[in-house]
């Protein structure tokens, strides 16, 4: 895998369009009161969304803002840890989402997870990403029908692993046909949008284009 600030904008920026796709189409459902959604974005760019605390505190927050039922098992444990004067740990957190998920009677519930791979793997033990996907296990293991997953992520060696014993389906970006070309577009409109790169020559954003293009390996 090759490393370039551009071509991570790139798989980054790919991936945010399949998710959101995804969101707008959910949405739909939610606003007609069919379905729960909650979403959450991981950024290598800001710590505080590349761990499981940040995920799960924006999971809660989303579901209890659209449920009543939800919003009274998260005022419970408010209640319990003196309205906020103790922090609750992450077991409680996981506990307090797998109360709202075991409910029955709230209709579909949608979890959107993006960009799983920006989650820090390089400390802690465990990491920060292990801890995510020990929670991902844990929930889908739970295997309530009215509850759905997806998960975008680059295809690093340990997310495929765990994941691919949890999918139902999968969907390889970089094995579409079109993929190719719409990075090669993005990368001309970064190129021709950058103030510094559109006073190069022609032939140099060329081939600074085709380069970025072809080591990015269809990701």
């Amino acid at each position: 895998m090759v490393y370039h600030p551009l071509i991570d904008t790139v798989c980054s920026n790919l991936y945010r369009v399949s998710s959101s796709s995804i969101i707008k189409d959910l949405e739909d459902a939610r606003k007609a009161g069919l379905a729960s959604l909650a979403y959450y974005y991981f950024d290598f760019k800001d710590s505080q969304k590349q761990d499981r605390r940040g995920l799960l505190s924006s999971l809660l927050l989303q579901l209890s803002s659209r449920s009543d039922v939800f919003s009274e098992i998260l005022t419970q444990m408010h209640l319990t840890h003196d309205k906020g004067s103790r922090q609750p740990s992450e077991i409680d957190l996981i506990d307090c989402l797998k109360e709202m998920l075991t409910i029955h009677g709230q209709g579909k519930i949608y979890i959107i997870l993006d960009a799983l791979d920006e989650c820090s793997n390089n400390s802690g033990m465990p990491t920060s990403r292990e801890k995510v996907l020990d929670l991902l296990i844990d929930l889908v293991s739970l295997r309530l029908p009215h509850v759905h997953f997806c998960v975008t992520s680059r295809p690093e060696v340990d997310i495929q692993t765990t994941l691919e014993h949890l999918a139902s389906h999968r969907v390889s970006l970089h094995e579409e046909g079109g993929q190719r070309q719409d990075i090669i577009d993005y990368l001309k409109s970064v190129v021709e949008s950058d103030p510094r790169m559109g006073k190069w020559r022609e032939e140099d954003k060329q081939l600074v284009i085709d380069t970025l293009a072809r080591k990015a390996d269809g990701m």
